[in-house]
């Protein structure tokens, strides 16, 4: 959960932006644009669309902003845009298989950078790449609902109250969803593991 002043300051630009101040907003965006894009990306596997769909969810906040009454932080309301548009592409490439990509690639393949604990060492390097690529395809198999709450707690590192808001379901139905995610996942990479 975000920390008090980020929500105190979340809500003071809301409040300059309804006044006319449409400036504001900017501060929002350079705050929550990072972690945005890198959940829709997560979700979708599709660097270009993640971009356009992160644009798309601060547009739609910005022109949604009256309807924003605060009863969860403003972060959460975001991130619930952001993660709706998401989850509705997926449906969309669902029901249109062509638009499907073969595999999700982890944000560090994306820019060229790798983690690896000797980054000079070319086998290290290669290994790093498999097991990034196992993970991705892994979790590019799990169902949407899954995935979802894999990446918002797991990735994302959210909170359960938070997951409960952005995907509008129980704390229980997190919980025994992030529970399957887990497993099922644990089941697909045992062979890494060992």
């Amino acid at each position: 959960m975000a920390s008090r002043e980020v929500q105190m300051e979340d809500l003071r630009c809301v409040a300059a932006t309804r006044d006319g101040h449409p400036d504001a907003f900017g501060d929002i965006v350079r705050r929550y644009q990072d972690r945005i894009f890198n959940t829709i990306y997560r979700l979708l596997g599709d660097y270009e669309e993640a971009k356009d769909l992160a644009q798309q969810t601060f547009l739609r906040a910005y022109m949604s902003l009256d309807r924003f009454r605060g009863n969860s932080s403003f972060y959460t309301w975001l991130y619930r845009i952001g993660v709706n548009a998401a989850l509705d592409e997926r449906k969309k490439r669902s029901r249109n298989p062509h638009l499907v990509g073969d595999s999700i690639v982890l944000a560090s393949e994306e820019d060229g950078r790798h983690v690896s604990s000797d980054p000079d060492d070319p086998a290290e390097r290669v290994l790093t790449r498999e097991r990034e690529q196992a993970v991705t395809k892994a979790i590019t198999s799990l169902d949407e609902l899954h995935r979802s709450v894999l990446v918002l707690r797991d990735i994302e590192g959210m909170d359960y109250d938070d997951i409960s808001e952005v995907l509008s379901c129980p704390r229980g139905t997190v919980k025994s969803r992030l529970h399957r995610a887990r497993l099922v996942l644990k089941e697909k990479l045992k062979d890494m593991m060992q």
